[in-house]
């Protein structure tokens, strides 16, 4: 035997959904048997769910996740499958891969590097394994060693890199590469950020070559648990070349991609490498007589999609992202649909055309009945002819202008509305903002001004939108989005519980100069197989303005702060970069020669101050999608502190140089 046939699949699991979990697990065991399948890698934690959280410490999560493995058993006659779960081992819980050959678990294999940065919080629920130790755990009533392993079933070596032990300078690989393992299996949960791709492939490829091996790289798909967002993206590197790789940000509950690969021509490799230098011991090595069918057929080389080869891959990821995260935030919450308050402005025109992009996206790529099966909960669906109608039924869109709104504003909701296929409303709010003013000159005893009163004769503008969006969510069982940007988010130019109402914030992750990049691509062009938006002109002509001033007053959102590319420059270097406002202000100097520096020293001031004291907004905004390491979402990535000196120091300091 020199040629295997292995494969990785890609599933989109829920934490805690047991019985979709198995069944999608199911399917990926079946689909690899019909297509003659040896070796198949599911994915990290695929059998509770990787994003379980704090739930991972009841030991119920692990008792039922032993329970799932044992009812799949049966079903993985003919194969060798790598599963994951969790696993207790003298009162610790461990993240492990569980081999399993012809319905017997052969060993469980436990990570031994955990994520603790970013997204991850692993340490909190699980122990690292430490290297060269094993032990034994009785798994679905059978002994089994745990640990520090690798495997020989048939004569072919089999080891493991999970996930985060793949990403770090002492992996793995290096020690199963001098045991003479052949194929490596890596199951990861590892979460879509733009760019993140080219780096798997690079620790696939070169792990291949370095370790003269085969490596199997299995992901998880879909929005998980309602935050992250993960790929799939399924890579097989043989011997240092790429030989396969799978689908990204697809809606299908699951996608699997295979590969024949030579045994024979890995290990002649590795046996001509002069720096390679064996371990003569078999410490961790567990061995099982097992025959390989033997196939000489190859399985057909996999395609990468149109979309991934074009010139705007960040505009086509963002696009299938946010769609695939809303797709699965749709359906695992049950909601009913969306509503989104529509200004005419960018931010909320891009939330309503994501929204209208998910439905297009998954009757393209599920089918109508598809699309009506998945979403079967929501009455009234059977009966749509098409993906327009299905919008109409998922998408309502409200226009709530006060005096100070525009008509310019008020067409272009309207038109992107009908050219969407939403049902749109306008609320006429002046009455309301009156009463409330009414009530508040009755308090205080006085006429409110302009003058005066600025900052709370724009908010209650803002507010009084909350309440009728939120009513059309609760009569239709729809989820509010929030429109609010990352921008605008890092200097809190967002009114809480005006724009930031809703359960859900799809572009808080995104800046605000690359989100009107993206929404005139999506004018012009728009995503490969999709097409575009035409009647997004009317919005990305505009200049952004929160439209609460007077129209007398031309109000700006770029004179309100600063320009937006100065302002994502000034985020990017002081939060993702943590430089201090001395260090910002000099970088700016040297890129912004055509600014005056006084100019730029007030910008950096402004920032600063406006960070620090809205920590607290950020605090209470609703769930985002990550998309990159530029994330102010305090709950998985960017933490501060609410009450902070406010910088007050380091910026009295910028003047005296």
């Amino acid at each position: 035997m020199t040629s295997l046939r292995v494969a990785a699949a890609a599933l989109n699991q829920t934490p805690l959904d047991w019985k979709g979990n198995e069944e999608r697990i199911l399917a990926a065991v079946r689909a690899a048997k019909e297509r003659g399948i040896d070796l198949l890698c599911l994915p990290e934690l695929c059998i509770p769910g990787y994003g379980c959280e704090d739930a991972f410490h009841g030991t119920h999560v692990v008792e039922r996740s032993e329970r799932v493995l044992a009812s799949v058993l049966p079903h993985t006659q003919g194969l060798v499958v790598a599963l994951g779960l969790p696993v207790l081992y003298h009162h610790a819980l461990f993240d492990c891969a569980v081999l399993v050959a012809d319905g017997k678990p052969i060993g469980l294999v436990a990570k031994q590097h955990l994520a603790g940065d970013g997204l991850h919080y692993e340490p909190r629920w699980f122990k690292p394994w430490p290297e060269g130790v094993e032990a034994k755990v009785t798994l679905c009533g059978v002994e089994v060693p745990i640990g520090d392993l690798h495997f020989e079933v048939g004569g072919v070596r089999i080891g493991f890199e999970i996930c985060e032990d793949a990403w770090v300078a002492t992996r793995p690989g290096a020690r199963l590469a001098a045991r003479g393992v052949d194929i490596i299996l890596n199951p990861s949960a590892s979460h879509f950020a733009f760019g993140k791709l080219a780096v798997r492939r690079r620790f696939v490829v070169e792990g291949s070559r370095a370790f003269g091996a085969t490596y199997v790289y299995g992901n998880l798909l879909g929005n998980e648990a309602g935050r992250a967002i993960y790929d799939g993206g399924v890579l097989i590197a043989s011997g240092g070349a790429l030989v396969a790789q799978g689908p990204r940000l697809g809606l299908q509950p699951w996608t699997m991609t295979a590969a024949t690969v030579d045994i024979a021509a890995t290990r002649t490799q590795q046996t001509r490498t002069a720096s390679f230098r064996p371990a003569f011991d078999d410490s961790g090595l567990v061995r099982v007589a097992r025959a390989w069918p033997g196939t000489s057929a190859k399985l057909p080389a996999s395609e990468v999609a149109t979309w991934e080869r074009g010139e705007r891959l960040k505009e086509e990821e963002f696009l299938r992202a946010e769609t695939l995260g809303l797709w699965d935030y749709l359906r695992k919450s049950r909601s009913h649909g969306f509503v989104v308050s529509l200004s005419g402005g960018c931010d909320s025109a891009a939330v309503a055309s994501l929204v209208a992009l998910t439905v297009r996206r998954a009757v393209e790529e599920l089918g109508l009945a598809g699309v009506q099966k998945a979403l079967a909960y929501v009455p009234k669906l059977d009966d749509a002819k098409d993906a327009r109608e299905l919008v109409g039924r998922l998408l309502t869109t409200l226009y709530q202008p006060t005096a100070n709104s525009s008509q310019l504003t008020r067409d272009a909701a309207k038109n992107l509305a009908k050219a969407l296929g939403a049902k749109h409303h306008e609320f006429e709010l002046q009455p309301l903002v009156e009463a409330y003013l009414g009530l508040a000159q009755g308090a205080l005893h006085r006429e409110l001004s302009w003058e005066k009163d600025d900052l709370a004769l724009q908010n209650i503008q803002a507010r009084v939108r909350g309440p009728g969006a939120w009513m059309l969510a609760n009569l239709e069982g729809k989820l509010l989005l929030t429109t609010s940007n990352r921008s605008e988010a890092a200097v809190g130019y967002a009114t809480m519980d005006g724009d930031t109402c809703g359960g859900l914030a799809p572009i808080a992750g995104i800046d605000k100069a690359y989100l009107r990049t993206w929404l005139e691509w999506l004018q012009e062009s728009g995503p490969d197989g999709l097409g575009s938006i035409p009647e997004l002109a009317a919005v990305t002509a505009q200049r952004s303005s929160p439209e609460l001033r007077p129209s007398s007053a031309k109000q700006v959102s770029e004179e309100d702060l600063m320009p937006f590319p100065v302002l994502d420059a000034i985020e990017r270097l002081a939060i993702r970069d943590k430089l201090s406002p001395a260090e910002v202000l000099e970088r700016l100097v040297r890129d912004r020669q055509d600014v005056p520096r006084a100019t730029l020293e007030g910008w950096v001031k402004r920032f600063f101050t406006l960070f620090a004291r809205n920590q607290w907004k950020r605090e209470r905004f609703a769930p985002a999608f990550h998309l990159d390491d530029e994330n102010l979402d305090p709950k998985t990535w960017c933490r501060f502190p609410i009450l902070s000196g406010g910088f007050e120091q380091e910026l009295g300091e910028l003047g005296r140089g």
